[in-house]
């Protein structure tokens, strides 16, 4: 046999060479395998860290938003009302008196007294018993805005002095005729709590500190402004029980209330001494760090404050004009009390409740408004003693929307809207009533039998009117006799009447 080159058979250099291919292959194929492995698993990777290389993708077009979302290209003209316009119509008095004359039935027994009357001309455009004296309830109030206004003027404030007492070591709160003080610190921006005992107790503080004065304080309180009964006789104990007034002072908290938000309910049956003891507490806390102790209780002062007594502080209340508006936003017996008697000591009459229906009663007359029939037994209107009729209330509206004196222009700003504010603020929501939401400006009064609503409309061809209707002798509850004043009142709104 043949022997190949290299001592080796030839076959088995073959059989050798073919094994060396086979394992060559087999290595190749593995590795192929491998890669195709590595690359199955690196382009998921790749795919899941790309982003973070890439940056986050661009976000998909937000949808069109409609029409109605889309930016005005030109503003709408402002929803106001048109100007008064003194040649605007005068409205017929028959087509006036067609409108309101069957709306202003009682529901079950009394009746209605009403007048309306052109705000500029004071021509009578209806009139149902409007000379008959009727009891107003608390459109009496809007008499009492008068009388403050003209005797203290819109921008008057009411002082709460702190001063030395008669002895060495004591404190003298003077109330100045301030019904609506708040316990903590003063609130410029508010009618309620515009003056507060904190501050008022740290001016005293610092006042005392500059007098050099350390030791114990007793605080006295000088409540002497108002004079005769705390109490008319003319009120009824179950009203004083209920809290629709208390016993006047010429100071108190939240106009004699515990809690400025609670408006119902007892009050405090000596509003002054509530006070007077709140602001010790204040003047304690604010004369810690000062040396200063007061000490517990509060006396009332044996006789008024010595006129040159040195003055340590004061806070002043907010505007006769916030202070009626309120008076008229919410129906505030207290405070319309308070009103009469501070309009009485502005005349040089007794801050008393006789004082107060003399202010009013003169007041009223040289306003202009006849008196003759007005019965007054107290100011805000809480007693069934009262007569007013309605066409002096309507003789009132007019002068304080139209009139000569621009001091009574200051009330306008209380009267209750329809619909949206005040005593009003939950009437004329129904489809007989809602055309005068936002419309209707006018004063509220009610009494267990007793509803009358006295203000003014502008009327559908722009003319101004004023009105009153007085409901004596209603069935107590009845729900269909506001809302037979409510639709009168909406009536006048809406009324295009010629």
């Amino acid at each position: 046999m043949t022997k190949p080159t290299g001592g080796e058979p030839l076959r088995a250099r073959r059989s050798r060479r073919s094994g060396g291919i086979t394992q060559e292959a087999g290595k190749s194929w593995h590795l192929v395998l491998a890669t195709l492995v590595l690359l199955a698993l690196a382009i998921p990777a790749a795919l899941l860290v790309a982003p973070g290389f890439r940056g986050p993708e661009a976000p998909a077009p937000a949808p069109a938003a409609p029409a109605w979302q889309q930016a005005p290209a030109t503003l709408s003209a402002p929803q106001v009302l048109a100007p008064l316009q003194p040649a605007a119509p005068v409205p017929a008095p028959s087509a006036v008196a067609a409108q309101v004359e069957p709306l202003l039935t009682a529901d079950g027994g009394g009746t209605f007294t009403g007048m309306v009357q052109d705000a500029l001309t004071g021509q009578v455009l209806f009139d149902r018993g409007g000379a008959e004296g009727r009891v107003p309830a608390s459109n009496l109030k809007l008499l009492t805005a008068v009388a403050a206004l003209r005797t203290l003027g819109p921008e008057h404030r009411f002082t709460t002095n702190v001063v030395q007492g008669p002895a060495p070591g004591q404190v003298v709160l003077v109330g100045g005729g301030d019904v609506l003080l708040g316990a903590g610190e003063s609130r410029p921006g508010q009618a309620m709590g515009h003056a507060g005992l904190a501050t008022l107790a740290a001016l005293t503080v610092q006042a005392l500190q500059a007098a050099g004065t350390t030791g114990d304080i007793k605080v006295l309180l000088d409540d002497s402004l108002f004079t005769g009964p705390a109490l008319n006789p003319n009120w009824q104990s179950g009203d004083v029980e209920a809290g629709e007034i208390a016993p006047l002072y010429p100071l108190a908290l939240n106009s004699a209330r515990f809690d400025p938000a609670v408006t119902t309910g007892p009050r405090p049956q000596d509003a002054a001494m509530a006070a007077a003891e709140a602001f010790a507490a204040q003047l304690r806390a604010a004369g810690a760090g000062a040396g200063l102790t007061v000490a517990a209780g509060v006396d009332r002062s044996p006789g008024a404050a010595k006129a040159g007594a040195a003055a340590l502080a004061g806070v002043d209340s907010a505007t006769v004009a916030e202070q009626v508006d309120l008076m008229l936003q919410v129906s505030d017996n207290y405070l319309a009390e308070t009103m009469g008697r501070m309009a009485a000591l502005g005349t040089g009459r007794p801050g008393s409740n006789d004082g107060a229906i003399a202010a009013v009663a003169a007041e009223l007359a040289a306003a202009g408004i006849t008196v003759d029939a007005v019965k007054l037994v107290d100011v805000c209107g809480l007693a069934m003693g009262n007569q007013v009729t309605a066409r002096q209330f309507t003789d009132v509206v007019r002068v304080m929307t139209t009139g000569t004196d621009a001091r009574l222009r200051a009330a306008l700003d209380g009267f209750p809207v329809g619909g949206l504010s005040g005593t009003l603020d939950t009437r004329y929501g129904d489809a007989t009533t809602s055309g005068g939401a936002g419309l209707v400006r006018a004063k509220t009064g009610t009494l267990n039998t007793v509803l009358a609503l006295s203000g003014y409309v502008v009327d559908a061809d722009g003319r101004l009117l004023v009105f009153s209707f007085i409901g004596n002798g209603l069935t107590p509850g009845a729900a269909g006799n506001k809302v037979a004043l409510d639709r009168a009142a909406t009536a006048l709104a809406g009324c295009g009447c010629r």
